[in-house]
C-alpha cells in the first residue's frame, strides 16, 4: 500500500514598513550590529510597546486578498521561550484572537485548480539573530521587533509541487499588495514545513517541522528528503518522533534540533501592555477600497485590453517591477504589443545573461520608448533595434546618438539595395535558377544574403521587394 504525504506550511513574511512593530526603530536591512535598537526592542525593563498602525493595515490587505474572515477584535499574546535572540524571553504574537481566519488561496497544478485553506494570519515581532564565531557567538538585535505576518495553512498539500505553486502565488500576492519585498535571500520570507506521512485514508502520522526555509529549490529538496526519510523509518518498523529539524542544503540532508513544542509549552497569555484591537467596518472598507490590482487581475486586463497571449501576460506579471515597466513603456510609446514583445523577449534574455533579478531591474523607460518608436516607424531594422536595446540595457546609452554613431539608421537608398541584390544573384546563380524553377524556399536564403551585404542598416521591406522584382524580371 502506498503512502500519502500531508503537509502544512507556516510562512513568515517580513513587512515593508519603515519602522518596527512596537517601536520607531528602522526596519532597514543591514547596518552595523545593534545599531537599529532602542530600549524597547532590546527588552529593557520599564519600556512599553506601541502598535504600528501600518502593520495592521498590511495584515488587513493580505487577509482580504486571501479570502479571510477579518476579526473585528483581535488581541496580542506573549509566547514564552528562552533563547539568546529574544531579550524579553517572550515574543509578542497572536494565538487566541488572530487578525485573520479561515481563508484560502487557489493554486493550479497541471491544469487542475485546488484551494489551499488558510487557517489564520497573525501579526508578530521577529527575533534577533545569533552571529557565530570560531569560539563564541554574538547577538545582533537589529532584526528584533521587525514586523512579521505569519500565514498558517491547513494541512492541504500532498506534494512538493503543490507547496511551490502555493508559495509562488503567495509571494506574488505579497508583492502586488506592497506588503513584503519577498527577497528570500535577505530572509524577508521564510517557510516552516510541517510534514507527515500516512496510509491513504488513515490517521495523521507523526509530523516534523523543518524550520526557516528561504529558497524554493531548498524547500523542494527538503520535502522530498523528509518524505523518503519518514517512509523508510516506518517501513523498517521504526518510530518517528515529533521534532524540529534543520535542513543542510549543501549536504542535502536534515538533522534533528529539538523535540517539537506544542502551544501549551510556550505558556501563552494575553499581553497586559497591549489593549485589544478593534477593527470597525469603516476601517475595513477603506482598506478594501484602496486595495491595489493583483497579478491575476493584471493578467486578465492585459489579455483583454492589449490582446496579449496568456504566456506573455504571465511573464509580464511575474514581478510587480516588470509589470510597472511594461505599463510605463506601453503608455509612453503607444505600442503595448511591441512593448510586451520587447520585455518578454530581449529584456528577459539580457536579465538572464546578467543574473539580474526582477526586483533589481533598472531601465530608462524613455529611451526604450524612443527605440520602439524608431523600429515601429521604419527608421531602424530589427537587427539594429536588438543591438541598441542591449546597449541601452548594459550602458544606458542615448539610443539616437548610438544609432547615428554606429550608422544603424535604415538605408532606404534604392540604388544601394539594387546593387546588393544584383551582387547576391551573381554570386548565387544556382539558387536563383532553383527559385525560378519553383523552389520558393530558396528565397529565404537569398534574402538573408542581401541583408548580410546591406548590414544592420538594411531596409528589409525594400530589400524584399527589390529582390522579388529582380527574380521575376531577370
Amino acid at each position: 500500500m502506498k503512502w500519502e504525504t500531508v503537509i502544512g506550511l507556516e510562512v513568515h513574511a517580513e513587512l515593508s514598513t519603515k519602522s518596527k512593530i512596537f517601536c520607531s526603530c528602522t526596519t532597514a536591512y543591514g547596518g552595523g550590529p545593534n545599531t537599529h535598537v532602542c530600549p524597547g526592542c532590546a527588552g529593557m525593563p520599564g519600556t512599553l510597546p506601541k502598535l504600528n498602525r501600518s502593520v495592521v493595515e498590511y495584515a488587513l490587505r493580505l487577509g482580504i486578498a486571501l479570502n479571510c474572515t477579518i476579526s473585528k477584535q483581535c488581541k496580542f499574546d506573549r509566547k514564552h521561550y528562552f533563547y539568546p535572540d529574544l531579550p524579553n524571553a517572550y515574543q509578542i504574537s497572536q494565538l487566541y484572537a488572530p487578525v485573520c481566519r479561515d481563508g484560502y488561496l487557489e493554486i493550479e497544478i497541471n491544469g487542475l485548480k485546488k484551494k489551499i485553506g488558510i487557517r489564520q494570519i497573525h501579526m508578530e515581532e521577529d527575533a534577533g539573530k545569533l552571529v557565530h564565531g570560531a569560539q563564541s557567538s554574538f547577538m545582533d538585535y537589529n532584526r528584533g521587533g521587525v514586523p512579521l505576518l505569519e500565514i498558517v495553512s491547513q494541512p492541504d498539500f500532498r506534494s512538493a509541487a503543490e507547496v511551490i505553486a502555493y508559495l509562488e502565488k503567495l509571494r506574488e500576492t505579497l508583492l502586488y499588495l506592497d506588503v513584503c519585498d519577498c527577497k528570500m535571500q535577505e530572509g524577508s520570507i521564510r517557510a516552516d514545513i510541517n510534514l507527515s506521512v500516512r496510509r491513504p485514508g488513515g490517521e495523521l502520522g507523526v509530523r516534523t517541522e523543518t524550520k526557516n526555509m528561504n529558497s524554493f529549490k531548498a524547500i523542494t529538496r527538503a520535502i522530498e528528503y523528509e518524505i523518503d526519510r519518514q517512509i523508510e523509518i516506518l517501513e523498517d518498523g521504526g518510530q518517528l518522533f515529533q521534532e524540529t529539524r534543520r535542513w543542510d542544503d549543501e549536504k542535502g540532508v536534515s538533522s534533528g534540533m529539538r523535540s517539537k513544542e506544542n502551544a501549551q509549552d510556550y505558556r501563552y497569555f494575553p499581553d497586559p501592555d497591549l489593549l485589544p484591537l478593534d477593527i470597525d467596518d469603516a476601517w475595513l472598507a477603506r482598506v478594501k477600497e484602496n486595495l491595489p490590482e493583483l497579478a491575476y487581475q493584471k493578467r486578465e486586463r492585459y489579455m483583454r485590453n492589449y490582446r496579449l497571449s496568456e504566456d506573455e501576460a504571465a511573464v509580464l506579471t511575474v514581478h510587480k517591477n516588470i509589470s510597472n515597466y511594461f505599463e510605463t513603456i506601453a503608455e509612453q510609446s503607444g505600442q503595448p504589443a511591441e512593448t510586451a514583445h520587447l520585455i518578454t523577449g530581449e529584456i528577459m534574455r539580457l536579465m538572464n545573461n546578467t543574473n539580474i533579478l526582477p526586483e533589481d531591474l533598472s531601465l530608462d523607460t524613455g529611451k526604450l520608448s524612443t527605440l520602439i518608436g524608431l523600429v515601429c516607424g521604419g527608421k531602424i531594422n530589427r537587427s539594429a533595434y536588438k543591438e541598441t536595446v542591449e546597449a541601452v540595457f548594459t550602458g544606458n546609452v542615448d539610443p539616437e546618438s548610438y544609432i547615428a554613431e554606429k550608422g544603424l539608421m535604415m538605408v532606404s537608398d534604392g540604388g544601394a539595395v539594387m546593387e546588393a541584390v544584383n551582387a547576391v544573384m551573381a554570386e548565387n546563380q544556382d539558387s536563383v535558377a532553383d527559385y525560378r524553377a519553383g523552389k520558393e524556399k530558396v528565397f529565404g536564403f537569398l534574402m538573408g544574403q542581401v541583408m548580410k551585404k546591406l548590414g544592420k542598416a538594411g531596409n528589409p521591406d525594400l530589400a524584399k521587394k527589390t529582390l522579388e522584382n529582380a527574380l521575376k524580371t531577370g
